[in-house]
């Protein structure tokens, strides 16, 4: 279900959320904490804080260490999301893009919980302007552009709009510092 952001509460600096990320099946596959923060975003974005607790990743070049910064930058209209990744002293380690549903609030848990949907292809972007589209063969194997080409078409065009944004470092892949 699309949500316009007309339809969610104002969320301002400092409100702490749940965050769940959901698998292409709609099933729940992680759940975190964040805290909205100010980072400039235009209307209708949604930028969550959360810090990376889990193991050291390195993909494709963007590594996720314990206690690193994400500034998570979540829409009620645009098919994807993306993570700015920060080490603990402020130096931007890239962006992790998903391609995804347009992200969901409930506002009647507590604390408020967003909802993301993955949609199998996302894009490592790293600083020197480097980009990766990750996860193409889970597309294929889900065979959406036989079953259900109209979404097939969107994950595409969304993957082109992250490189896209990617390439002219336009938001939200502006930021440098924390």
């Amino acid at each position: 279900m699309n949500q316009s952001a007309e339809a969610w509460p104002p969320l301002p600096p400092g409100t702490h959320l749940t965050v769940v990320k959901l698998d292409p099946g709609g099933e729940e596959v992680t759940r975190y904490p964040g805290v909205v923060v100010d980072a400039r975003a235009p209307a209708p974005w949604l930028v969550v804080e959360a810090r990376w607790v889990n193991r050291l990743v390195d993909l494709n070049g963007l590594r996720f260490a314990t206690g690193d910064t994400l500034h998570e930058f979540f829409s009620p209209d645009e098919w994807f999301n993306a993570f700015a990744v920060f080490a603990p002293d402020g130096t931007l380690r890239g962006w992790y893009a998903n391609v995804t549903h347009p992200t969901t609030l409930d506002p009647m848990t507590d604390p408020s919980t967003v909802f993301w949907h993955d949609l199998y292809l996302d894009v490592v972007a790293l600083p020197d302007g480097a980009a990766t589209v990750r996860d193409e063969d889970e597309l294929a194997e889900a065979d959406l552009a036989t079953t259900d080409p109209a979404l097939h078409a969107t994950i595409l065009a969304a993957r082109d709009e992250i490189l896209r944004r990617v390439a002219a470092r336009a938001f939200p892949f502006h930021q440098r510092r924390r």
